[in-house]
């Protein structure tokens, strides 16, 4: 068991091209030496650490300056933490609401689209932009969301050039079969129970980083930033399936809720503690972009 591997949660599962992406800093560069060390913490070989940079760099995603443990990996363009970091603005919306500053109008956005299969691309691609913003399909071409959307839909359905094929509707009374209650809606939806087992997980780990961030041994500066990773991993895992439906619409208490809580709760303690003397001062972009969230209106 490794230093940060929790006792009694499972650690997330994290690629390879995930932690280069997670290590980027404020800078956009990469520290070769912190990442060949999370890596071996996190059971990862330098092998397998030469290929994804080898890999990244002839993707022309980084730059790589100097050799071995002391190079420095170089974002070409805006390096991002969105491959291990769900989008700012959806974790924004989870902690406001979270604080009741969104609460549910009780109007339903429903979307129908009839793509001929020539425009099959585009067609996919619209599915996967209304699953990604959290609807849900009802029936073949037609989509449900409890959140105003709309706006996000019909720029992506113009990007694809498929505006006029998209039904854009609102309802205060939607009925599917019996089923017309809001949460009975909700529930029938959406799999609720896989996604509040997401924030389980992450609360379990959660708990168990805070745990030792409290009660354990002083962390290397390399520890920290493995957990920090996994932390993120884990959040992740959690958030991107979550249509994070209005407070109102779900089981009550929300596993949601607390997990998201523990989860900004661990991320105050790292970014608080003194500077390690085994890693540089500069932090990388997801400390930012995960503890600064909550606070963002």
């Amino acid at each position: 068991m490794t230093p940060t591997q929790p006792a009694h949660a499972p650690r997330p599962e994290i690629p390879t091209r995930l932690l280069v992406h997670a290590l980027v800093r404020e800078d956009g560069t990469v520290d070769a030496g912190e990442l060949y060390a999370v890596a071996e913490l996190l059971g990862m070989t330098d092998q397998q650490v030469r290929l994804c940079i080898k890999r990244l760099v002839t993707e022309g995603r980084f730059t790589h300056e100097g050799r071995g443990r002391k190079a420095v990996l170089r974002a070409v363009a805006e390096a991002e933490t969105g491959i291990i970091a769900p989008d700012a603005d959806h974790v924004r919306h989870a902690y406001r609401q979270d604080r009741g500053f969104a609460p549910w109008d009780g109007t339903w956005h429903l979307f129908a689209f009839a793509i001929p299969e020539a425009r099959r691309t585009a067609r996919d691609a619209l599915r996967e932009t209304l699953l990604h913003l959290g609807a849900a399909p009802v029936q073949g071409g037609l989509y449900v969301a409890a959140n105003p959307i709309a706006d996000l839909v019909e720029a992506r359905a113009r990007q694809l050039d498929v505006l006029g094929s998209v039904t854009f509707l609102t309802s205060t009374d939607l009925r599917i079969g019996d089923a017309a209650d809001p949460r009975r809606l909700a529930s029938a939806t959406w799999p609720l129970g896989e996604i509040a087992a997401g924030h389980e997980r992450l609360a379990a780990f959660a708990t168990t980083c805070a745990d030792r961030l409290t009660h354990g041994t002083a962390l290397s500066g390399i520890e920290r930033l493995t957990m920090a990773v996994e932390l993120a991993a884990e959040f992740s895992r959690a958030m991107t399936p979550d249509p994070l439906l209005p407070p109102e619409l779900l089981p009550q208490p929300w596993p949601g809720t607390r997990a998201r809580r523990l989860a900004q709760e661990c991320w105050t303690a790292l970014r608080a503690l003194p500077a390690a003397q085994d890693t540089p001062t500069a932090l990388p972009r997801l400390f930012r972009h995960y503890s600064d969230a909550p606070d963002g209106q």
